[in-house]
């Protein structure tokens, strides 16, 4: 009995060895959402950046309570305004799609997870025109939220600037 336990575990150990061997050498390092047509996803990067500032322009560092009872309703107004940006480019791209197969499905998933995004955005300034003044919350995916998986994909493909902002989180 003995005999055949440490056979048993011996196999285990070798598997386990072998395992790791792949996972290290032999294994594909790529990510699963990388698409090939680099030229796209630089001039993605470049159009991003271009949203950032815009958003940039429009931020308002003025404490929501102290600003009396059209305050929400501003809020509003510069949360759609900035959502807005997001929205221009979201069209833009989905008019001219990256050359390659994979890219073209990719990129399709990713701006209609960031439709998502955007209406999840306007949920919300239009709760702040209603008098609401809640926290953001995204349409969540797996249990996280959908920026998260936008995020992760505009990262994987060398896209920093296309990654969701960050300006309704507190």
């Amino acid at each position: 009995m003995k005999t055949i336990a440490r056979s048993l575990l011996g196999v285990v150990i070798l598997l386990i060895i072998a395992m790791w061997v792949y996972a290290l050498f032999f294994a594909t390092k790529e990510s699963v959402n990388k698409f090939g047509d680099r030229q796209w996803a630089e001039r993605a990067q470049e159009r991003c950046l271009i949203s950032q500032q815009e958003r940039k322009a429009l931020a308002d560092y003025r404490i929501v309570d102290d600003l009396g009872q059209s305050a929400l309703a501003e809020r509003a107004m510069i949360v759609d305004r900035a959502t807005d940006t997001m929205q221009r480019f979201v069209e833009e791209f989905r008019a001219e799609l990256p050359t390659d197969p994979k890219g073209r499905a990719l990129v399709t998933l990713w701006l209609d997870d960031y439709e998502v995004y955007i209406s999840d955005r306007r949920d919300f300034a239009n709760d702040l025109r209603s008098g609401i003044n809640l926290g953001f919350a995204e349409t969540p995916v797996d249990g996280l939220p959908i920026s998260e998986k936008i995020a992760t994909f505009a990262a994987d493909n060398e896209m920093p600037g296309c990654k969701p902002p960050i300006d309704l989180s507190i």
